[in-house]
């Protein structure tokens, strides 16, 4: 069945406004809307006062989120404001694109950290530290603290956080699938001397290319057989060093480090064909493959760091939780000594734990004996794994140190 010439122009057009994720079959239901071709429903109006962005050739929700955000990774947050849009592979010119609520430089306005009043003398034990004998004295009501006002829903990080990081697994983890070959193993056919001729075997038994790049085509040990079917997307691993716990030396599991997604192509019996998506670091030959799963940055509203003169009592902290790793400490071999804002670590909490994405934990200083813990900041947790978290420090007013207690908040 032949289609109308409007047809492919508004494809060209919309190929050129795809959302910045790996392109997709364009929609079929395309209609005019207004003055303007789209394959969605946009709404006829909009609220008084709501900022509305009309989406022009050449837009993308990356880029978009770029000009009014300040940073591009943040263009779900849009998506999420236009729900019209079903597929965010497809913007189309001319439909309107609600921003109120979304930017950023106004939404993450982090609140003022409270500073408690005094407490008064009955909260005071013999030796001069408050007590904890009542758990509500902490509450607005008992304390005289005006609830803060807090901010809007504001993600815990960004896309690369979850992505381009990795997971702790279990040492001795089963990968379904590897990467076996690339295009570059044999580009350089044998030449004859004389006649400048190939001959033999096409190509050399060493590569052309060890670190591999986006776009690049590689060849999988894994097809059909395996439940491997084309479209499918893998996430490339690179096994790091074994975890220990920093406090107890209890055996943790084996970090794992993302290098990026494949998009497979097609698939054979035994093998498949993928193309390089999307990357974090240099994937070479041998990098192993498991399917990959979506996962939303979480988003939670800021609230006021726990006041410096309420910490935890001192007990609270000897079966916490803790960081137990920073992220470069297991890629590179060093070491980070001190962490602050927006340090990417793992902590000792998983969905075991009853961890989940979007927690906040307040992180602790255990002080000298007779003297209570030090707040040092928070961090929230962006991915859950069995037994531990990934998760990103939100703020700190001390350094911070791998080993320190961690409350949920």
């Amino acid at each position: 069945m032949s289609r109308p010439w409007f047809f492919f122009l508004v494809v060209l057009i919309a190929g050129a406004v795809a959302a910045p994720v790996v392109a997709q079959a364009p929609p079929r239901n395309l209609h005019l809307e207004g003055d303007h071709w789209t394959a969605w429903n946009p709404p006829a109006t909009v609220p008084e006062g709501v900022q509305v962005y009309i989406v022009k050739p050449g837009d993308t929700f990356w880029g978009i989120a770029q000009e009014f955000l300040g940073d591009p990774h943040l263009w779900p947050q849009i998506w999420e404001h236009n729900q019209y849009v079903l597929d965010a592979h497809w913007i189309y010119p001319g439909d309107p694109l609600v921003l109120a609520g979304t930017a950023i430089a106004d939404a993450f306005v982090e609140p003022q950290d409270v500073m408690a009043p005094p407490m008064d003398q009955a909260m005071i034990d013999d030796e001069g530290f408050p007590s904890y004998e009542d758990d509500d004295m902490l509450d607005a009501s008992s304390t005289g603290i005006a609830t803060p006002e807090v901010s809007a829903p504001v993600p815990l990080g960004h896309e690369a956080d979850i992505y381009c990081t990795g997971y702790v697994g279990d040492k001795d983890e089963d990968f379904p699938f590897q990467i076996v070959a690339s295009e570059y193993d044999y580009l350089s056919p044998q030449l004859d001397a004389q006649l400048a001729r190939p001959e033999g075997e096409y190509g050399k038994a060493d590569t052309e290319k060890y670190g591999l790049g986006l776009g690049d085509i590689v060849y999988i040990e894994g097809g059909r057989a395996d439940g491997l079917s084309a479209g499918e997307q893998l996430t490339a691993v690179q096994p790091q060093r074994f975890l220990r716990h920093p406090m107890t030396n209890e055996a943790l599991g084996r970090i794992n480090l993302y290098l990026g997604r494949l998009r497979v192509l097609s698939t054979q019996e035994d093998t498949a064909i993928a193309e390089i998506s999307h990357l974090c670091a240099p994937m070479p030959v041998g990098s192993l493959l498991k399917y990959f799963e979506p996962e939303p940055v979480p988003l939670r509203r800021i609230t006021p760091l726990r006041p410096v003169n309420y910490p935890a009592r001192a007990e609270e902290l000897e079966s916490a939780a803790s960081i137990i790793a920073t992220i470069d400490s297991q890629t590179t071999g060093i070491d980070l000594v001190t962490l602050g804002s927006g340090f990417l670590v793992f902590i000792d909490q998983g969905a075991a734990q009853d961890a989940a994405p979007g927690d906040i934990y307040t992180i602790y200083r255990r002080g000298r004996r007779g003297f209570p813990p030090i707040v040092l900041g928070e961090l929230g947790v962006l991915s859950v794994f069995e037994n531990t978290s990934l998760a990103r420090i939100l703020r700190s007013r001390y350094a911070i140190y791998v080993g320190d207690p961690l409350l949920i908040k």
